[in-house]
């Protein structure tokens, strides 16, 4: 057997805070860390594995040899084998080989904490320890003020393996390719964000990332964690912010996972109606274990600290939260006080937001959270789960749903869309069309609007016009911006192509510009989560599927005026009460000819009558393109004039001087 060094990263502070559930940096303790001990170059390994009889280290250093490199287990009950190995280092593959107390079953496992792993199918951890110098300080010192609440926050949602494929080649764009091309586009587009579908390893392809079982590791498919650091460093360069999506709600079965690890239930819950997700055929983490509780903890806290993320968006909040979904009766258990709610999970959720908080009050994390579960977004002292955002999952079905119909029968359904404002500042919602809306006999965005080929591209415009207008942040998903045709394929790259066309040209135009009109108009992202940023001018003129509403900032003279006409037949005098006296100027009109609209019903400025409309003093006739969207903004409000009764000041005569009197001293006689 070959000499495996006593030696720990451990403090005993380390090992209360890990059994308590409190140490949220675990990934500089476990896993693997080139070191010297004794002037001997080697590397320190360390897992948990409390039910293992043995723990093996087996690598290409040993030959993959049972038994050859066994770690001390620590004396502190802690379940925590460890030890220094001389002779291995960066570059060297290795897993660990488990025996369990548990009828000596053998597991043969990845590294949970690995800093990086094979490129599938293979699926060994890999030592690894790449310095990386960053480049992005001044978006770090700033980027308090581009996440913040009251910030413009469009997100670009995109899956690293089909944004754009080296076809020729028949292989992916590497991290340092995209740090060119993808980064080059998104600025362009003038988002002001990315988001990543998860790039932590993982072993299945058509998984698109969501069964993770490298949770510390990029995945090899693209390159080196060195290069995805450059990728995200170059997007902060360009100031675009980067949110990962984690998936902290369930983890695969393979056999290389962190199913069974220790050849008993470790990281998910041993009780099936709470551990086993039936849908996706995967493990549910236990939430209510201290040491899996830090080890999620310190996952969240390691993309953000190594990585530079500038957000989390965290998938599948809804599963992790009831015991009953996608369940059954019979096939789950109520909590202690008889409800549906997973009291654990929800204690989770808090103490991880309020460590990343504490750690890094300059990010975000957003909850894809699809149910009407209260307080999401509100801080964890009110009894919120202290996200920053939530997905606005209800306005986007109705919304999709809306505009599938033929114009025709809008005018019936009026409530579809007027039914958000109910709820709209309820949470600090972001509005989604994601990867999920265009998958699985879904169609894309374009192949669900309805009409010929104008109209299914005026309706895209129309939708996208909508959305940006409509309260709250945005996220709108790769090849969605120039109107895919096809269903996303995670096989194939987006069809790009299609920008040698010019409806599809001009769909890419209107986000550009969309982009800007929601970073430069303060009213649309000033009180974007706030019921005092938005008033309806009239949300009841079904009869026209006519919808028009004000959009406000911090400042009236920022007011941002809104007409949305849901037909085909234009709005040529439409008469609309406005707030104030003075002069519209048309900011958007999602119908120019560049954007493959008709460029027929452009408004020059307008200036506002006293004629009293939709219970307002003042009003305007203006053009609503069809199947378009209109934005005016006062140019110059006109204050009027009071009129003042002048009074004539009547003259008054200057007061005489009068001659001051001497005293005289009286003589008396004596």
């Amino acid at each position: 057997m070959a000499e495996v060094i006593v030696h720990s990263r451990f403090t005993d502070f380390d090992i209360n805070l890990f059994k308590s559930g409190k140490h949220y940096r675990l990934y500089e303790k476990f896993g693997s860390h080139i070191t010297t001990v004794d002037g001997v170059e080697g590397v320190y390994f360390a897992v948990w594995a409390p039910s293992a009889k043995h723990v093996s280290v087996i690598g290409d250093f040993n030959f993959w040899v049972e038994g050859e490199h066994q770690l001390n287990v620590r004396w502190d009950s802690s379940g925590i084998w460890e030890g220094f190995i001389p002779g291995a280092g960066k570059g060297s593959k290795y897993k660990y080989k488990i025996q369990s107390n548990n009828n000596d079953i053998k597991t043969e496992k990845a590294d949970p904490y690995a800093r990086r792993s094979e490129h599938n199918p293979k699926t060994a951890s890999i030592v690894w320890d790449e310095p990386y110098t960053w480049k992005d300080s001044k978006w770090m010192k700033k980027r308090k003020k581009h996440n913040a609440l009251d910030a413009p926050y469009s997100v670009y949602e995109v899956h690293l393996g089909s944004w754009k494929k080296k076809v020729d080649e028949g292989r992916f764009m590497s991290y340092v390719e995209m740090a060119d091309e993808l980064v080059a586009y998104v600025k362009d587009m003038n988002f002001t964000h990315v988001e990543l579908m998860p790039v932590m390893e993982f072993p299945y392809d058509p998984s698109w990332g969501y069964q993770v079982t490298g949770y510390f590791a990029p995945t090899s498919r693209f390159g080196y964690p060195e290069e995805f650091k450059l990728l995200v460093d170059k997007f902060h360069q360009n100031d675009i912010g980067v949110l990962l999506d984690w998936v902290p709600s369930h983890f695969p079965e393979d056999a290389h996972g962190l199913g069974f690890f220790d050849g008993t239930a470790l990281y998910e819950h041993p009780d099936p109606k709470k551990g086993y997700h039936n849908d996706w055929k995967s493990l549910i983490f236990n939430y209510g274990r201290n040491e899996v509780k830090s080890f999620l903890i310190s996952n969240a806290i390691f993309w953000m600290d190594q990585y530079h993320a500038d957000g989390l968006r965290v998938d599948a909040v809804a599963s992790m939260l009831f015991l009953d979904y996608s369940r059954e009766d019979g096939e789950w258990e109520p909590n202690m006080y008889g409800g549906n709610e997973n009291l654990e999970a929800m204690s989770f959720l808090r103490e991880m937001n309020e460590a990343v908080y504490a750690s890094f009050p300059d990010v975000q994390t957003i909850a894809e959270e699809s149910t009407a579960f209260p307080m999401v977004s509100k801080p964890t002292f009110m009894g919120g789960l202290g996200f920053g955002m939530k997905w606005m999952m209800g306005w986007m079905h109705d919304t999709l749903e809306y505009f599938a119909k033929e114009p025709v029968y809008r005018q019936f359904h009026q409530n579809d869309l007027t039914f958000s404002m109910t709820y709209a500042f309820t949470e600090n919602f972001m509005l989604p069309l994601s990867h999920d809306e265009v998958v699985y006999g879904k169609k894309s965005i374009l192949g669900k609007m309805p009409g010929d080929e104008w109209q299914r591209f005026a309706n895209l415009r129309l939708l996208y016009s909508y959305m940006f207008t409509h309260p709250g942040t945005n996220l709108l998903f790769q090849g969605s911006e120039f109107g895919q045709s096809s269903e996303w394929n995670f096989e194939t790259s987006l069809d790009w192509h299609l920008l040698q066309y010019d409806p599809h040209k001009g769909a890419q135009e209107l986000i550009k510009d969309l982009n800007t009109l929601y970073k430069t108009q303060p009213a649309l992202h000033e009180k974007q989560f706030s019921a005092e940023g938005f008033e309806w001018i009239d949300y009841g003129d079904a009869k026209n599927s006519v919808f028009t509403y004000i959009r406000k900032g911090n400042n009236e003279k920022d007011d941002l005026i809104v007409a949305c006409n849901m037909t085909p037949i234009p709005k040529e005098n439409y008469k609309l009460g406005v707030p104030r006296k003075g002069k519209l100027k048309e900011v958007f009109n999602s119908d120019l000819k560049k954007y493959f609209g008709s460029g027929q019903y452009q408004n020059k400025v307008k200036t506002t009558k006293d004629e009293a409309w939709h219970f307002r003093d003042q009003s305007v006739d203006i053009a609503i393109p069809p199947l378009g969207m209109v934005a005016f903004r006062y140019e110059k409000v006109i204050v009027p004039k009071a009129k003042m009764k002048v009074v004539k000041t009547p003259k008054v005569k200057a007061p005489t001087k009068t001659k001051t009197t001497k005293k005289v001293k009286a003589k008396t006689k004596k």
